[in-house]
């Protein structure tokens, strides 16, 4: 591996900050050991300590080369629905079916009761 190629490693090639009201993004491009590029999308916000002192509550995204167009795809359909509903364009039945979708979508994610002690009988 050539010198060039170490120094990249985990070492931001870009970063972008955008301050959204009271959460800050990070968008930030780094290089793997070897060369594959990825991004970390880092949202972080100020929180409060009952004692008036502050920290930072952080949630970061790691998303690599292979989901890029899956989940550019993904973001920009979804972010189109809120903008058609909130603009209206969308009928009554729309809204109906993407209710429905969701709330098919809570019932099968639903909590199930597992028992780790069951796991090791046979």
């Amino acid at each position: 591996m050539s010198e060039k190629n170490d120094s990249y490693h985990n070492d931001e090639i870009f970063s972008k900050v955008v301050r959204a009201g009271k959460r800050t993004y990070f968008f930030d491009v780094k290089s793997t050991r070897g060369g594959d590029l990825y991004l970390t999308i880092t949202e972080s916000k100020r929180k409060y300590n009952e004692d008036g002192t502050f920290y930072y509550e952080k949630h970061k995204l790691f998303l690599y080369k292979e989901d890029f167009d899956k989940f550019s795809d993904g973001l920009t359909e979804a972010i189109d629905k809120i903008k058609s509903l909130q603009n209206g364009t969308t009928d009554e039945a729309e809204i109906e079916k993407v209710a429905e979708v969701v709330e098919d979508k809570t019932e099968t994610d639903a909590f199930t009761d597992v028992k780790f002690e069951d796991l090791d009988k046979e």
